[in-house]
C-alpha cells in the first residue's frame, strides 16, 4: 500500500527529517583521517537521542548500531566499529531518526581529505543524479521516470547504479511502499500523489553493478572491490513539484 499522507504527517515526517539534517551538521567536522567509525556512530547516536528522537537504525532486524558508515566500496549498511578512516578514501553516512511515531532518512558520501579525481566525480555525478531525478517528483508524473533519469545520468558518465538496492517510501515506517529503483523503462509504475512521501537514494559504484553482502550479513560491498558513493532525499510529493525534507546546504 503507498500512503498518502495528511499535511500535518508530513509536519511531523518534516520534523524528523530536519533532526537528520543537523546530525550530519554535527559529524561533517569530525569526518576526516584518523577518526574511528564507532566514535562517528556515537556522536550520532547521541545527538539524535538529545533532540527527543531515537535513531532509526539502531535496533532495525538486528541490525547493531545508529548510523550506517561504508566507505570505499562498501555501498551500505557498514557497520560502525574500530576501523580508522584513511586520507583519500571516501564514505558514505546513512542516519535515520524516528520522533513522535515518524521517520526521517538521509544518506550523504564525504570525501577523507584529499581524495582524486575520479572519486570526487563520483561524489558529483552520484549527487547530481540525485537531484536531477528529485526534479522530476511532482504529482501525475510516473515513478520509473524518476529511476530512469537517475540511470541515464550515473551511465552517461562511465558508471553504474546498484541494481539489488532501491530507495522506498517512508513515514510510519522506515520502510514502505512504493520501492523506488535507480534504473529502469521510463513511463511506468505508479503515479504519484501528493502526500506521498519517497525516500530517493541512488547508489553509484565507480565500476560494475553487481554487489555483494559480507560475512556480517549487513554490508553491502561492490563485487568488483571498486568504490561507491550514496546520497539519499526524503522528499514529500506536491501538486507543483515536491519538498525536500532533507537537503543539506
Amino acid at each position: 500500500m503507498i500512503h498518502v499522507r495528511s499535511q500535518r504527517e508530513i509536519e511531523l515526517i518534516k520534523h524528523s527529517c530536519s533532526i537528520v539534517v543537523e546530525t550530519f551538521r554535527v559529524i561533517e567536522a569530525l569526518v576526516k583521517p584518523g577518526v574511528t567509525t564507532a566514535r562517528i556512530d556515537e556522536i550520532v547516536d547521541d545527538y539524535i537521542r538529545s533532540q527527543g528522537a531515537r535513531p532509526a537504525f539502531k535496533g532495525y532486524d538486528g541490525f547493531p548500531a545508529s548510523a550506517c558508515i561504508s566507505v570505499e566500496s562498501e555501498v551500505v549498511h557498514g557497520i560502525p566499529g574500530n576501523r580508522e578512516l584513511r586520507e583519500g578514501e571516501i564514505v558514505s553516512i546513512d542516519i535515520g531518526a524516528e520522533c513522535e511515531g515518524y521517520f526521517g532518512d538521509s544518506a550523504r558520501t564525504f570525501a577523507v581529505g584529499e581524495i582524486d579525481f575520479e572519486r570526487q566525480r563520483l561524489m558529483d555525478v552520484t549527487l547530481e543524479s540525485l537531484e536531477e531525478g528529485v526534479l522530476l517528483v511532482e504529482a501525475g508524473q510516473r515513478l520509473s521516470n524518476i529511476s530512469h533519469r537517475i540511470q541515464t545520468i550515473v551511465e552517461g558518465a562511465g558508471f553504474s547504479v546498484v541494481r539489488d538496492l532501491v530507495g522506498h517510501g517512508i513515514g510510519r515506517n522506515l520502510h514502505e511502499d512504493p520501492q523506488i529503483p535507480n534504473y529502469g523503462k521510463p513511463h511506468s509504475g505508479p503515479r504519484l500523489r501528493a502526500g506521498m512521501v519517497l525516500a530517493i537514494e541512488p547508489m553509484v559504484n565507480m565500476g560494475g553493478y553487481r554487489v555483494l553482502t559480507k560475512d556480517d550479513n549487513w554490508t553491502v560491498v561492490t563485487e568488483d572491490g571498486s568504490a561507491s558513493a550514496h546520497f539519499e532525499y526524503t522528499v514529500a510529493v506536491t501538486n507543483d513539484g515536491c519538498e525536500i525534507l532533507t537537503k543539506y546546504e
